[in-house]
């Protein structure tokens, strides 16, 4: 069988994949994108009916091409599919769907590397893993099947139609666990949410969305910070954008619990860290607005005030008395949804680019093994790393560092 040769080899045809085509195409470097299912599939299959984009539309974008929504609102899933299809239409990206890669091994000898494809091998100088930090759901082996509970991961979730009748705990407090279960609590469903440690920031404050606070206070150009551990942010686009607040999703009918421990005998339960999780969300909201405050005074801008934000309603019952254990059975629930994350896997990627864990060796995208790069990892660079408008910019950086190995490899050596 003949073998494809390129430059450089992008996995992946999500945001990721396809920001990297353009830095790439506009640096004269050739490339092959290979994307196992359809231009960004994840957006597509793996996300549920009513869910729209976190950042809004004017924000949440390449700077080339602009939503036809309102900038103001917030895309839904199949507006960013379309969105990144017509992108990649738009740079004319090599990109070929339905084409799995198996496995990227180094040439023996000689630079660069051989991806075996379901397509035939192809041969290149560099690789960029761009398939985003959304492997493998994260279930936690923790309620048997003979609980007779039905349990799904919120990748999987789609409506409150799939569901079988009876209540719903949502494991997870972050934007898909929040946004899940208010829509299954608007349904009719009881709810019940598990919600541990999180940040939960306002999703606007004083005439300016939280995106553009980010923006003004350099949050989006921050570091991850080494050995602490970044909590999970809870907050909304849906139904035109809100600031996610606990309190407010109790009185609606939803019933908070703390962090879920263990399982035995049919009964779940959850640790007493309920009213701590809140009071900690809630000092992280507080300082958002002090800080917005305090730039809107030093700067002179004139922005309408905003007491009531600052307002925290009392606790409810369900915080003040947690629930401590959960007879599933009695609390008549018949579905438990995980939204508990993702674990990565890069079991294709059969070079020195992955410590002893199997997570990417790398600075800023630049592994561990020269000539592999990863993209669309959280907190790659910074913060904004795993959004669109955060990925565009790593791939600049990765273009940028393959120019910069491409001129040294070129050089011929002093002449004899």
């Amino acid at each position: 069988m003949s073998v494809e040769k390129t430059e450089v080899l992008i996995v992946g045809g999500g945001q990721a994949g396809i920001a990297m085509s353009e830095h790439l195409s506009r640096a004269g470097v050739s490339h092959l994108v290979l994307e196992r299912g359809r231009i960004a599939e994840s957006w597509r299959t793996k996300r549920w009916d009513s869910l729209v984009a976190n950042g809004p539309a004017w924000h949440d974008k390449f700077p080339g091409l602009d939503f036809s929504c309102d900038p103001d609102g917030f895309a839904t899933k199949d507006e960013v599919a379309a969105y990144m299809e017509t992108y990649a239409q738009q740079i004319d990206a090599p990109v070929r769907t339905g084409v799995d890669v198996t496995s990227v091994t180094r040439l023996e000898g000689r630079q660069g590397f051989r991806a075996e494809t379901s397509a035939g091998p192809v041969e290149a100088d560099y690789v960029v893993a761009a398939t985003g930090p959304f492997h493998h759901p994260l279930m936690p082996d923790l309620v048997p099947e003979s609980a007779g509970v039905t349990q799904i991961h919120s990748v999987d979730y789609r409506n409150p139609a799939q569901l079988p009748e009876g209540a719903v705990l949502v494991v997870g407090a972050g934007s898909s666990g929040v946004q899940i279960a208010a829509e299954l609590r608007k349904a009719g469903r009881d709810v019940y949410l598990s919600v541990g440690p999180h940040g939960r920031p306002p999703r606007s404050y004083r005439g300016r969305d939280y995106c553009w606070w980010l923006g003004v206070l350099n949050k989006w150009d921050a570091e991850s910070t080494p050995g602490v551990e970044h909590v999970t942010i809870s907050v909304s686009g849906a139904e035109g954008g809100h600031t996610v607040d606990f309190r407010e999703l109790a009185a609606t009918g939803i019933t908070l619990l703390g962090r879920t421990g263990a399982y035995e005998d049919g009964k779940l339960s959850f640790a007493p860290d309920l009213a701590k999780n809140i009071a900690e969300g809630d000092r992280n909201y507080l300082a958002v607005l002090d800080e917005a405050d305090a730039y809107i005074d030093r700067n002179g801008l004139d922005l309408p005030e905003e007491p009531e934000a600052r307002q925290i309603g009392p606790d409810p019952d369900c915080v003040t008395h947690p629930i401590l254990e959960l007879d599933l059975a009695k609390a008549g629930i018949t579905t438990i949804v995980w939204a508990t994350g993702f674990a990565l896997d890069y079991g294709w990627l059969k070079v020195d680019a992955l410590d002893d864990k199997g997570q990417p060796a790398h600075l800023r995208g630049i592994s561990d093994e020269p000539g592999v790069y990863f993209l669309g990892l959280p907190w790659q660079t910074r913060r904004a790393s795993s959004f669109i408008y955060g990925v565009w910019h790593d791939a600049r950086y990765i273009a940028d560092h393959i120019l910069k190995r491409r001129a040294y490899l070129a050089y011929p050596g002093a002449p004899s």
